[in-house]
């Protein structure tokens, strides 16, 4: 499923996970979409659920998941991609595995290194790394050559 993503919210995601490594920490952002998802939803809005964050994790608690549904349900969105960053090199952690939030199959987790420091809208898709879920629930990294049938920045 294709996703496709304005500049200016990629730019909005860089500034709230470069805020969190300036505090040491990772940062979580869900891209959320008009529903229902399909090839070409658009990215409509960068939100950032209530949540605790420590150098190398992140989790959203019952209440942040809650105050989540609540805000999908009200807007009629629905929840399209998520994107954190990690301390040092990009790649989904067993961590990631077990905290995804984004669950439905071809979703999209996206990884970005070094708390998104010199990571820009221009080189986001080669600085980060792209994982899809598979069918049989396992985050499988999306080659450079195969992302823009997942991802385009518009």
């Amino acid at each position: 499923m294709l996703l496709r993503c304005p500049i200016s919210l990629v730019d909005e995601t860089l500034e709230i996970l470069r805020a969190a490594g300036r505090r040491g920490t990772e940062g979580i952002v869900l891209w959320l979409a008009r529903r229902p998802l399909g090839d070409g939803s658009l990215i409509a809005e960068a939100f950032v659920p209530e949540h605790t964050a420590e150098v190398d994790v992140f989790r959203i608690p019952p209440t942040g998941m809650t105050a989540l549904m609540v805000h999908l349900k009200a807007r009629k969105l629905a929840l399209a991609a998520q994107v954190h960053s990690h301390p040092a090199e990009a790649f989904h952690s067993r961590a990631d595995d077990a905290w995804a939030i984004v669950c439905h199959e071809g979703a999209l987790s996206i990884v970005v290194p070094q708390f998104a420091k010199g990571v820009t809208a221009a080189n986001f898709l080669d600085r980060s790394a792209s994982f899809c879920l598979s069918p049989d629930d396992r985050w499988l990294e999306v080659p450079a050559h195969d992302l823009p049938q997942y991802l385009m920045l518009t």
